[in-house]
């Protein structure tokens, strides 16, 4: 579908309340400044909040089942989460609906719009006497959504054994993985309609609520391992990510249920569906099968990346896929946080296309980019250079030993490397699938990752253990990003709603990693010379973030300059 050519702008007085937030906050330049700045802020207080919690509950794992044959079959359940939630909730739900919503909200702004002002002479106002188009695609899509996910969890529960056996042939004891994977299927059903939910608020506009669902579902894990693990052992961790997953729902439906359109009388008196409903439902979720099929497997491929992980891992000695997991975990900690700009703006984007304003997608892509790659860069810097020390801060206690700690720290190092590359695939993936058309060049490029992941993952498992899974999963999603970045060049044939300028973003995500690189050098040559784990991460988050914007200002990298400018400002404004 290709976005209108044009849509009236939606006069204040004649906005209904989302759209009106719309108009108002949002608006143009400084003020949509400010309001991405403030829904970004407020959206990583929470994701922060939410991945600290995340190690609180890694913690308790940690302390009460250490690495080994029971925390590997509780790991191996924890994949079915694990990829509903990629699929369900952060890539293709969101991608998929949230372009949906976006549509459907500007829909009705016209519609609103033409009926306040009132239509041009011998033309009928848009949308005159038809349904609302939120309510539309809310009764076209919701009622199947649910249906589809009960049944989904039930398929999982009942093949739950050859689940098991195809995600982890090696496990000595494949019944306690049978039994928590069981408990874990709920998620798929919870997850779906956490995402829904999600996609309607953050299309709306309010990022609060969707951006607290972590927190919420980690906090759910957390009290359950620790009221029941002596009573169910680690099938307590399973029982607490189902509570966690219901968790996710309830934190946002109040919210939701506020955001619903009210029934008007001109509802009530033309039920039927018109053109522009019609268009509507065709950007759902279950109605543009076109659109969703190379979503669903792009996200399924992405995802694959860990269960190749945790397949070669489950021939290596127990705690392995522990190992892995909790190198992965604090790892990707970077990448969550580089993130947010980009999960407050993607509505913003698919409105913005909707309303068929390309030269503002690609300027805030490519701000997207440069964002995204200074932060997790930074943080990338950091986990190298105090990995160890991260790690025994983390989790050395109780059954996970100082040996366990060593292995996890030297493997997320290795992890740290491809950081950059899941940052992009984020960012990157969003104007591809914020068009309406369906495109598989996504797809293409991932399934190139992927087989070097797999192929570098079989090769090197041998010789490295997981340290050459966790550097084959570097290269594969380092190389899907680049593939990526070279598709948006021509948005005509790759179908990305942005021409992304490579000559200005290249060169500046070629400057910044060298400054990460220097960073991480850096620290990893004093941090360990500082003496107890916290003494010694104190001074690496003082030194490498200082390096890393020292060397970045020589390099001439745009995004540090820019940075530091505006602290200058700021320092100068409070003085």
């Amino acid at each position: 579908m290709t976005p209108p050519a044009s849509t009236p702008a939606v006069p204040e007085e004649h906005a209904v309340p989302e759209e009106r937030a719309a108009v108002t906050a949002p608006g143009r330049g400084r003020d949509q400044s400010r309001f991405i700045a403030r829904a970004a802020a407020a959206t990583a207080v929470l994701t922060v909040l939410g991945a600290l919690m995340g190690l609180v509950r890694d913690q308790a794992v940690a302390h009460l089942y250490g690495a080994g044959a029971a925390t590997d079959a509780f790991l191996v359940s924890w994949t079915v989460p694990e990829v509903a939630a990629t699929l369900l909730i952060e890539d293709a739900m969101a991608l998929v609906l949230i372009p949906a919503f976006s549509l459907a909200l500007s829909r009705r702004a016209a519609r609103d719009a033409a009926r306040g002002a009132g239509a041009a002479p011998g033309e009928s106002p848009p949308e005159e006497g038809g349904r609302d188009p939120v309510r539309a695609l809310l009764a076209h899509t919701l009622p199947r959504l649910l249906a589809g996910l009960a049944c989904a969890s039930g398929l999982l529960m009942l093949g739950a054994p050859r689940l098991v056996h195809l995600l982890a042939p090696g496990l000595a004891d494949p019944r306690l993985a049978v039994e928590c994977t069981r408990l874990t299927a709920v998620t798929v059903f919870t997850f779906g309609v956490a995402g829904f939910l999600s996609a309607g608020l953050r299309a709306h506009r309010r990022f609060v609520p969707p951006a607290g669902i972590y927190l919420a579902y980690n906090i759910g894990i957390t009290v359950t391992v620790l009221v029941f693990h002596e009573l169910w052992g680690v099938r307590a961790a399973a029982a607490g990510v189902a509570a966690g997953g219901c968790l996710m729902v309830l934190v946002q439906l109040p919210f939701f249920l506020r955001r619903l359109p009210r029934v008007t009388r001109q509802d009530r008196r033309s039920p039927r569906r018109t053109t522009g409903a019609r268009r509507v439902q065709r950007r759902a979720v279950l109605a543009g099968g076109g659109v969703l099929l190379p979503i669903a497997v792009f996200t399924l491929s992405r995802q694959s990346q860990v269960l190749v992980e945790r397949y070669l891992a489950s021939s290596l000695p127990a705690g392995a896929i522990s190992h892995l997991n909790y190198a992965q975990k604090v790892a990707q900690i970077p990448m969550v946080l580089s993130l947010m700009i980009c999960t407050v703006t993607f509505p913003l984007v698919a409105r913005a296309y909707a309303d068929g304003e390309a030269g503002q997608v690609r300027r805030r892509v490519e701000r997207d980019l440069a964002a995204a790659a200074l932060v997790v860069l930074l943080g990338a810097a950091y986990v190298f250079a105090c990995a160890p020390q991260i790690i025994e801060l983390l989790f050395q206690r109780g059954a996970f030993t100082s040996q366990d700690a060593a292995v996890t720290a030297s493997v997320m190092r290795v992890y740290a490397l491809g950081l950059l590359g899941h940052s992009l695939v984020g960012a990157l993936i969003r104007p591809y699938f914020s068009t309406g058309r369906p495109t598989w060049y996504p797809v293409t490029a991932m399934a190139a990752g992927l087989v070097l992941t797999v192929w570098g993952g079989v090769l090197l498992s041998d010789h490295w253990g997981t340290h050459g899974i966790a550097a084959a999963n570097a290269a594969g999603i380092t190389l899907t990003a680049a593939l990526l970045l070279a598709g948006t060049a021509r948005p005509s044939r790759r179908h990305a709603a942005a021409a992304v300028d490579l000559r200005r973003v290249v060169p500046g995500l070629i400057r910044l990693a060298a400054a990460a690189a220097a960073a991480a050098a850096l620290g990893a040559a004093v941090v360990p010379r500082c003496g107890e784990a916290l003494p010694a991460a104190a001074v690496g988050a003082v030194l490498v973030p200082l390096a890393f914007l020292a060397a970045g200002y020589a390099a001439g990298a745009p995004e540090v300059r820019q940075l530091l400018s505006v602290v200058e400002r700021r320092l100068r404004h409070d003085r």
